[in-house]
């Protein structure tokens, strides 16, 4: 059972590129391909869980459901902070 007053632990993940990483990579390129923002699109996927969000080019779509959202959001949340990290 969880309190309220302790902190979650998230376990790290192994060396090398992550599925969350490939199936972002993956969908930002396809929607780029296919014109559309990825930002955007990606964005709207995460906030509704609607895989319409995402284009079926290149498989995209079947890749990033693969992925469990939290996972996706760990992953642009890791990167943005390493990104920024002297």
């Amino acid at each position: 059972m969880s309190s309220f007053d302790e902190t979650m632990h998230f376990p790290a993940r192994p060396d090398g590129q992550s599925r969350a990483e490939r199936a972002l990579l993956l969908a930002y390129e396809a929607l780029v391909d296919k014109g559309y923002n990825p930002i955007h699109q990606i964005s709207g996927y995460l906030l509704s869980g609607d895989p319409a969000y995402i284009t079926s080019h290149k498989d995209a779509r079947d890749v990033i459901r693969q992925v469990e959202r939290d996972d996706l959001i760990e992953e642009l949340v890791r990167a943005y902070v390493l990104a920024r990290l002297p």
